[in-house]
């Protein structure tokens, strides 16, 4: 049974998605401000974080980021009021594996929890060590390097590498990319994947831009000279 912990002060919201996710079998713990929050993912073991952006206390941006400088790599599904881009771009520059704008359908919600949690290093069938330029993948040991040096990557940033690697320095296309990582296609206009992919350039050794933006296609390892 995978521990969800939800942040959300919102108690009616919470009501409801307690029922809904307990009938898909899930354990739901809940917290209704951002200190609680924080202090219960830091001292619980869960699975997936549904974390809401106004929060009494701190907010959701500050939880966030303390979870991540502890490096709790907990998978974060970070919910958002709808048209607000700034608060994704924000969420997922922060760590957040993804986003739900509210309001949002009970039933994606609960695609995005199962597609998450399918797809995160410690739940997912763990393929074999990959290596290339450099870089190397270890879903068994749940850890990736670069250059010989660890990379404190979320889960997100993991599987997108992973792929990345196993594509040895191929074009591997965005919509492949947010299907391994996040289990979706990419939406038009989706962002999500050109900030996860920053993310990951900025905890590179060195020469961020050994991973390629190819335009139009997608993106691809670099093999160095």
């Amino acid at each position: 049974m995978s521990k969800i912990l939800l942040v959300d002060d919102d108690a009616e919201l919470s009501s409801m998605l307690e029922q809904i996710l307990t009938k898909e079998g899930f354990q739901l713990t809940l917290a209704a401000d951002g200190e609680i929050g924080l202090e219960r993912a830091l001292s619980g073991s869960f699975d997936l974080i549904l974390l809401d952006v106004m929060l009494p206390g701190i907010d959701g941006f500050q939880l966030l980021q303390r979870l991540r400088q502890q490096s709790r790599n907990t998978p974060v599904l970070m919910l958002t009021a709808r048209g607000d881009d700034e608060d994704r771009v924000a969420g997922l520059e922060l760590g957040a594996d993804d986003y739900l704008p509210k309001p949002f359908y009970p039933k994606e919600l609960v695609a995005r929890v199962k597609a998450l949690l399918r797809r995160t290093p410690n739940t997912s069938v763990r393929p074999e060590k990959s290596e290339y330029a450099g870089f190397t993948v270890d879903p068994a040991q749940n850890e990736a390097r670069c250059d010989n040096h660890v990379l404190d990557l979320t889960p997100t940033e993991f599987d997108i590498l992973r792929t990345l690697v196993r594509g040895n320095g191929e074009v591997v296309s965005k919509d492949q990319l947010s299907v391994a990582a996040l289990g979706r296609s990419l939406a038009p206009f989706d962002r999500s994947l050109d900030v996860h992919i920053s993310n990951i350039r900025k905890k590179l050794p060195n020469e961020p831009e050994r991973i390629q933006t190819v335009r139009g296609r997608g993106y691809r390892i670099l093999k160095l000279a």
